[in-house]
């Protein structure tokens, strides 16, 4: 199984990356996972559901430590045929 990631930190600052942020992104670009985007309003990534899950685990524990009040998370099961919509479920 393939799973996506989209996660985003607060608080917020407009004027630079606060620590917490900058310490999300990096464990998830390190996670060794496919189809990393990180941009300032919000983060993805693909990959195996173990590796995506274990991403998850280490970036909610540091991006908390470095001092982030919220992260918001959202993990999506992706098709089988490879397509990035895991669709809605009923």
């Amino acid at each position: 199984m393939r799973l996506k990631v989209e996660f985003t930190t607060e608080p917020f600052d407009l004027d630079e990356a606060p620590r917490h942020a900058v310490v999300a992104r990096e464990t998830v670009q390190g996670a060794g996972l496919d189809a990393v985007d990180v941009g300032p309003f919000g983060n993805t990534a693909e990959g195996a559901a173990d590796d995506v899950l274990a991403a998850v685990q280490a970036m909610l524990s540091r991006s908390l430590a470095a001092g982030a009040t919220r992260v918001s998370v959202q993990v999506n099961v992706l098709p089988a045929d490879g397509g990035t919509d895991g669709g809605a479920g009923a």
